[in-house]
């Protein structure tokens, strides 16, 4: 298998039981794979199975049958505290519900996320080169409060990206923002992928973003059904 795709999967099937007694198909047969180094764009209307793929590739969800692969490793075969140190050592999380801590300002919140990942380099070095990556140097003494929702945003990607993860998994980033910052968290991912070499897969249903994906898959109705790429310069 080639070695520059970092997540694979063969024949994802996830089904949920429903009121009726029957089972709601989310996912049908799902062949993927996540190139290492890019940005994946998983594309859909709500409802398309999209987040439910997404939960899956970062192993907070299991499949109801196929295989998901790390690294070429099987997530099946771990054991629960082997799952939960992949997702905190090397995954990185953003949502559209920012969730940072209220009581935590900028600096704090991305302390908090080095010391769950048990982040052995420079702590304090660390979250200042972040949180300079994504413009907020001058803010990181901000509560959340403090802050807008881009800048919170932000404070998200910089804590999700400073233990140094393999991917990061980002969950309608933009959802809840303005178009200005929705573009503006873009431009930032692409910026962290030519930087940092981090990969990231995210989901979205605004067909505005899809430029800035290196690869787009379209979901519909728990279906693979489009796959296409873009070519970016450097």
């Amino acid at each position: 298998m080639m070695k520059d795709n970092i997540i694979r999967t063969s024949h994802i099937v996830r089904t949920f039981p429903v009121a009726t007694g029957e089972t709601f198909l989310a996912l049908k047969d799902i062949d993927i794979d996540i190139a290492r180094g890019k940005l994946t764009i998983l594309k859909g209307r709500s409802g398309s199975g999209k987040t439910t793929l997404l939960n899956i590739l970062s192993a907070l969800d299991d499949a109801t049958s196929g295989e998901l692969y790390f690294e070429e490793e099987s997530i099946a075969e771990l054991d629960c505290g082997e799952r939960e140190r992949l997702r905190r050592q090397q995954m990185g999380f953003v949502f559209q519900s920012i969730a940072l801590i209220p009581i935590m300002n900028a600096y704090e919140n991305v302390n908090f996320a080095l010391r769950l990942a048990e982040y052995e380099g420079n702590r304090d070095a660390r979250i200042r080169e972040v949180l300079s990556m994504v413009g907020l140097e001058e803010r990181m003494q901000h509560l959340p409060a403090q802050m807008s929702g881009g800048e919170q945003q932000r404070v998200a990607i910089a804590r999700a990206v400073a233990h140094r993860p393999k991917v990061i998994f980002a969950d309608e980033p933009t959802g809840a923002l303005d178009t200005m910052n929705g573009l503006s968290v873009m431009k930032l991912f692409r910026a962290l992928i030519e930087q940092e070499g981090i990969t990231i897969v995210m989901t979205t249903h605004d067909p505005n973003l899809m430029e800035f994906g290196d690869v787009v898959y379209e979901i519909e109705d728990g279906e693979l059904i489009g796959r296409e790429e873009h070519t970016h310069s450097l």
